[in-house]
Order: structure tokens, then C-alpha cells, then sequence
């Protein structure tokens, strides 16, 4: 009965859900949601023996067909040169890729050009993500059909009419001749903001739980603004795709080299990811904080709670209280987190039923686990039902909006998926680093010429002939350049006689001899007229005052 309640919760609906009057409709999908969460359900029971890690997440409709598009778009790249696909493209191939995993008929359906390459694709992004979609759980839940009878509850049919949204076709056929209200600009804003909301608080825990889901990742890194826009995740996917990493673990292994490595494990300068160090070590702090919190405190409900007011703290932070993304996020943290303490309550239910007849004492080990960080596993248990719920939630009817809404809300980046994994510019990686070193050497190469060039400047007076001096080392005089002389000072003294210091200047090469004497020469011409003209303007000084005194001696 509480998993029929669950599924029937209005947070299952998403925005073009069925009118109130189909209530055929309705009934089918709680039908078909209720029988997906059992399936999941017996998913979890039996993880050990169908998947490798505990923390593996499920992955719902929507996010499938996210993951099918980026597939498409990467082949359309690798054999057309751009990262794109059309909307009509990625329809059809949704269809036949459920009949085609579904093992249901596909004939008369059009296959789209190397769909084997982009089934590749889509298989090794959801195994590199730590991620199952709903038909891998379908099939992985198959093998255990002797135990597991809740899986006969759904067919392979009817999990393709959900993943296809048959519901809302159902809807549209029943109450074709019923008029329905045309629904307000005001209020699909408002369900915009709600399900915005919506998908970045469940992509943080998604993180938390799975830190290799590069979907939910994409859905937060730049949520709020960190100033890691396109550029800042294109530099991350770049790097994980050389280090075969998740982009998360790349972005942890950078902020932690940084801040625990020194410099002698700094990275290089020419790594594209120096440029943003602040908005990831933002980021990174903020998923340790809630890190934290997961493993210090050992109630599920506690823990809960907290995490889910850490991050509803972070998305208001500095906005308007009266926001509507604002009074969204408040709105969706206060109900899960009263669904994490639903599930705990339950679940401690369903524990003590279980264990009337057995003594309540525990084994060492679990009062050792406990006192440990490894208590966050509690919590991550919690975390999953929340996320496997989100998993079984309906379709979006409007794939459009799902696949190419570049401008979603006023609060949200602005920036698809399809969008945000299309790199900005086609740039080479093998030419990257080489060309950041040259630039790098170049611009080292022009700030020391410019301090050379400033301390001269200051001493011009100094280094007034420093232009002839060559700048290698001092040679002998060569024979076939004679020593020129410059003239350096002069004596004031009222003899007129004008004696002068004598230096020799040697050329810089034999190459440049006859370029230094032309010039040196000119200098010496310069200075030797300039001499010239005070000697002989004293010359006439003396000779004027000689003739004034002669004639005044006359006078007398």
C-alpha cells in the first residue's frame, strides 16, 4: 500500500502530465509505476549477485533518452565533424532502440545510420557513470524470475509503453472531444522552477551517492553560478577522457593536488584546468561538506535532513527570498525530507516485524561499523529509495524541452545538455600544450625585454654610447679599423685651449667595422664642431673685451 501511495504522490507527475479527467490513464501509470518500483526494489535486494557496487544508480527514462541523444551527437561528430542531432532523429531512434533492447518486434521500423556505434556509445556512458537503466534492471531482475515473482507483475510491453509515455497518448484519445483550460504563462513558469528544483536537488544527491554520474553532475556543477560554464566543463570532459576517469574524480584529483601536493606536485602551467581553480574548489568543498555530514552522523533521518538543508542553503544564498526558484527549492527540500523520515519510519517498522523471535542483541562488528564513517551507509540506503522513486517517475511529455531548452529559467545556466557537452571550440589536444608553452615563453621573453628596456631608460645619460659597444665580448682592435676617438670633456678653463679625454670604441663585428667607423665619425664630427663653435665664440669674446679696453685706454 505505501509504495502504491508513492507512486501516486503529485512529485510523480511531471510537467505534461495526463488531464484530471483520464483517470484510465492515471490508473495505468500508478499501475505501471508501482510495478517498476518493485522491480527496483528486488533490484536492491539483490545487488551483490546482479551488479558490482552498492552504490549504483538507476537511471529513468528521461535520463535515458538524455544519454541516447549525447550517443547520437557523438557519432554524428565522429563521422559528420559536429556534435548535433535533430529532435526528429533522436524520436525515432528512442523507439526503435526500446523495441531493439526490449527483444520486441522492429520490423517496418527505420534504423538510423550506425545505430551499432551509437548502442556502443550508450552502453559504455552508462557503465562509466555507474548506471543502469530501467531495461538493464528489467533484464538483470529476469535471471532471478525463480525468486523474484514481483517481476512478472510487468511485461516488456507495457515497460516500453512507460518508457514511451503510451499514458499521455491514452489521455489524448479518451478526452479528445473534452475541452481543457489553456494553461497560464505564470503557472508554467512555475512548473518549470518546480522541476528545475526538482532535478538539481536529486542530482546533488545522485552525486553524493554515485560520484561517477556525469549526468548529475552536468545538471549541478554551475548551479549556483561558479563561473564553470561551457568552457570550464569542456576543459573537465577533456581531461576525464585522456585520464578515463569520471569528470567529478578528475575535478577532486585537481583541487586536491593543488591543496595538498606542493609545489612539486603543482600542476603545469599550460594545464587548461588553472583557470578554473576557484569555481572548482568551490565546488568540491561544498560535496565534501556534504561528505561530512553523511559519514559523522550515524540517523539516517538526521543525516538526511541536514544534507537536504546544506544544499537548499546553498541554492537561496544570496537570492530574493520572494523567488519563485527560492520558495521551489524550500518547497522540495521540506518534502523530501519528510519522505526520508516516512522510508526510515518503515523501514524500522518492517526490522522489528522481522525480528520478533530473534534476541535484539547485535554482533560486535556492527556496534564497530557504527562508530565509523562506514555508519553513512544507512544513509546512502535512504538516499538510493529517493533516487530509485525519481527513476519510476513519469516521462516528460515535451521532448523538446527536455533535449534542446537552452533557456530554461532566469536561474538556471541556460545551457542544455546536448549544449553543455558540445565543446565550444574544435581544438586539438595534440597541439594544445605546445602552442600554451610558446605563448607562455613568448610573453616571458617580451616582460624581461621591457625591464631591460625600463632600467636603461632611467640612466639614459649613462649608457649615452652603449649603442656602439657590441654586446659580446670585448675584443682586440682589429687593424683594419683604427681607434676612433670621442670627444668626452671639456676644460672651462680662460685659456680657451680645449683639451679632451680620449676612449676607444671597437665595432662589433668585422662584418659591421666600416658601419661603427661612419657612424663614430659623425659623432666626432658632431662634437668637434660643437667644440669648434664655443672656442671660437669665446676666441670673439676675448677679442671684444681686448678692444674695448684698448680704446678706452686711447680715451684717457
Amino acid at each position: 500500500m505505501d509504495n502504491l501511495e508513492t507512486a501516486a504522490r503529485p512529485e510523480f507527475a511531471s510537467v505534461g502530465s495526463a488531464p484530471s479527467g483520464s483517470t484510465l490513464s492515471q490508473r495505468m501509470a500508478v499501475v505501471n509505476q508501482k510495478s517498476i518500483l518493485d522491480m527496483i526494489k528486488e533490484f536492491r535486494r539483490n545487488w551483490h549477485i546482479l551488479c558490482d557496487s552498492e552504490r549504483t544508480t538507476v537511471c529513468g527514462a528521461d535520463s535515458m533518452l538524455l544519454a541516447l541523444q549525447l550517443s547520437m551527437a557523438d557519432n554524428n561528430k565522429q563521422h559528420n565533424g559536429e556534435f548535433t542531432v535533430p529532435l526528429s532523429d533522436v524520436l525515432l531512434t528512442w523507439k526503435f532502440f526500446l523495441h531493439e533492447k526490449l527483444n520486441l518486434p522492429v520490423e517496418n521500423m527505420e534504423v538510423i545510420d550506425h545505430y551499432e556505434d551509437i548502442r556502443r556509445t550508450y552502453d559504455d556512458f552508462l557503465k562509466n557513470s555507474n548506471m543502469l537503466d530501467l531495461i538493464d534492471v528489467y533484464k538483470k531482475c529476469s535471471v532471478l524470475i525463480s525468486k523474484c515473482e514481483n517481476n512478472a507483475n510487468i511485461s516488456p510491453s507495457q515497460l516500453r509503453d512507460f518508457l514511451l509515455g503510451r499514458q499521455y497518448a491514452v489521455a489524448d484519445e479518451t478526452d479528445l472531444y473534452v475541452p481543457t483550460s489553456p494553461m497560464s504563462k505564470h503557472n508554467q513558469d512555475n512548473e518549470k522552477v518546480q522541476l528545475l528544483a526538482r532535478k538539481v536537488i536529486y542530482s546533488y544527491l545522485s552525486l553524493l551517492v554515485n560520484s561517477k554520474n556525469d549526468l548529475a553532475l552536468a545538471h549541478i556543477l554551475n548551479i549556483p553560478d561558479r563561473g564553470l560554464g561551457r568552457e570550464a566543463f569542456t576543459d573537465l570532459k577533456h581531461a576525464a577522457q585522456e585520464k578515463k576517469m569520471s569528470i567529478f574524480l578528475v575535478a577532486t584529483s585537481f583541487i586536491r593536488t593543488l591543496e595538498l601536493g606542493g609545489k612539486g606536485y603543482a600542476p603545469s602551467p599550460s594545464d587548461p584546468l588553472r583557470a578554473h581553480v576557484k569555481g572548482l574548489s568551490n565546488f568540491i568543498n561544498f560535496i565534501d561538506k556534504l561528505d561530512e555530514i553523511l559519514g559523522e552522523i550515524p540517523n539516517p533521518s538526521i543525516a538526511g535532513g541536514r544534507i537536504l538543508s546544506v544544499i537548499k542553503m546553498q541554492l537561496i544564498k544570496g537570492q530574493n527570498s520572494r523567488d519563485p526558484f527560492c520558495k521551489a527549492v524550500e518547497e522540495v527540500a521540506q518534502d523530501l525530507d519528510l519522505r526520508i523520515k516516512n522510508i526510515v519510519n518503515s523501514q524500522q517498522g518492517d526490522v522489528i516485524l522481522g525480528t520478533t523471535d530473534i534476541s535484539p542483541a547485535r554482533p560486535k562488528s556492527y556496534a564497530i561499523n557504527h562508530g565509523t564513517a562506514y555508519c553513512g551507509r544507512d544513509t546512502v540506503k535512504i538516499l538510493l529509495v529517493l533516487l530509485d522513486e525519481e527513476a519510476a517517475s513519469l516521462p516528460t511529455k515535451n521532448k523538446a524541452e527536455l533535449l534542446y531548452d537552452d533557456e530554461n529559467t532566469i536561474h538556471h545556466n541556460g545551457i542544455s545538455i546536448l549544449t553543455l557537452f558540445r565543446s565550444p571550440t574544435q581544438v586539438n589536444n595534440s597541439s594544445m600544450k605546445p602552442l600554451r608553452e610558446r605563448i607562455h615563453k613568448s610573453m616571458h621573453e617580451k616582460k624581461t625585454k621591457m625591464k631591460q628596456t625600463l632600467i636603461r631608460s632611467q640612466f639614459a645619460c649613462t649608457y649615452k654610447e652603449d649603442w656602439i659597444i657590441s654586446k659580446d665580448k670585448w675584443n682586440d682592435v682589429n687593424s683594419a679599423s683604427e681607434p676612433l676617438y670621442v670627444l668626452h670633456m671639456e676644460n672651462d678653463l680662460s685659456e680657451g685651449v680645449n683639451s679632451s679625454v680620449r676612449r676607444p670604441t671597437v665595432g662589433t663585428s668585422s662584418g659591421n667595422v666600416h658601419l661603427d667607423r661612419s657612424k663614430s665619425e659623425k659623432v666626432a664630427r658632431k662634437s668637434s664642431s660643437q667644440t669648434g663653435n664655443k672656442s671660437s665664440k669665446r676666441k670673439q669674446t676675448i677679442l671684444l673685451d681686448s678692444t674695448a679696453l684698448h680704446s678706452g685706454d686711447c680715451e684717457d
